[in-house]
């Protein structure tokens, strides 16, 4: 069978401020991004996919807070896309789709768990993860596990991730850890850049496994670098740890993210997101399994 995880919060985010009106409900409440993600979710399902997950990021913060002050938050989020998080989990448990909630822990944590429940199960022949996001390049591992970017219509394995950053999987923590992730609130250490960073972790791998100087790998400034990474080595390691996935979120079994249709409560949110077509779609699709 194949598996399908889907980054919820990048889809909201992304339909939230692509360049088209929003939607009101009845009610005044804008639901515009659920209707777009929800619809995205139906589109998968018609395509093919059979078990799916759709993991958010419930509360924005995570343990991550407590181990960096900087670390993102949900400040700075519009009020009105903030809101729709909630809306967004319930409508898609309505469509019959598993939904992951991230409290103390992330969204990406919670793909990344879905990811080693799906590799422990031999029945799984292949793990699609929906999102373009970097962090999530970690979990990218032949032949069963890829990374697709729905929007783009790219599909990364391990070459492909390798041709992107660098490095490989393995290496994506220790990468972000050196380059810094501005979208999650760590910086990185100074004069550490892209190209930098995976020149010396193709050569060694991981931080922790990088030599004291002279390196063995042609690299601009290298006796700066290796001096700015020993001054902060300790930062270096946090920022790994942050950038590090956890898979110990709880998201069930394989069986369980198998869509068999929607509940009755799908038909209101359909009439609510302005989207009545979506029932006859999801119905017939239904019926179709079903058949």
């Amino acid at each position: 069978m194949q598996v399908h995880m889907v980054d919820g919060t990048y889809e909201l985010f992304r339909h939230y401020y692509a360049p088209r009106p929003g939607h009101l409900d009845p009610d005044g409440v804008e639901v515009g991004a659920v209707r777009g993600v929800v619809t995205s979710v139906v589109d998968l399902l018609a395509d093919g996919a059979t078990h799916v997950g759709v993991a958010t990021d419930h509360v924005v913060e995570s343990f991550r807070n407590d181990l960096y002050d900087g670390y993102k938050t949900g400040e700075g989020i519009d009020p009105d896309l903030f809101a729709q998080f909630p809306l967004l989990e319930t409508a898609l448990e309505a469509l019959g789709v598993s939904v992951w909630r991230g409290l103390e822990h992330e969204a990406d944590d919670a793909l990344a768990s879905g990811v080693a429940v799906a590799v422990a199960d031999r029945r799984v022949r292949e793990i699609v993860i929906c999102t373009p996001d970097k962090d999530l390049a970690q979990c990218v591992a032949d032949p069963r596990v890829w990374q697709y970017d729905r929007r783009q219509g790219i599909r990364y394995d391990e070459a492909g991730v390798l041709a992107k950053f660098g490095v490989p999987p393995a290496s994506i923590p220790d990468w972000l850890a050196l380059v810094g992730d501005s979208a999650d609130g760590f910086p990185g250490l100074p004069g550490w850049g892209a190209k930098s960073a995976a020149a010396v972790l193709a050569r060694y791998g991981h931080l922790e496994d990088i030599p004291e100087p002279p390196w063995d790998v042609p690299v601009r400034g290298a006796a700066r670098l290796a001096a700015t990474l020993a001054e902060q080595y300790d930062d270096a390691l946090l920022y790994k740890r942050l950038a590090t996935l956890r898979p110990d979120m709880e998201v069930g079994r394989v069986d369980d993210w198998r869509w068999t249709g929607p509940t009755d409560a799908f038909a209101g949110w359909t009439e609510r997101l302005g989207a009545p077509r979506l029932l006859g779609r999801v119905r017939d699709l239904s019926a179709a399994r079903a058949g």
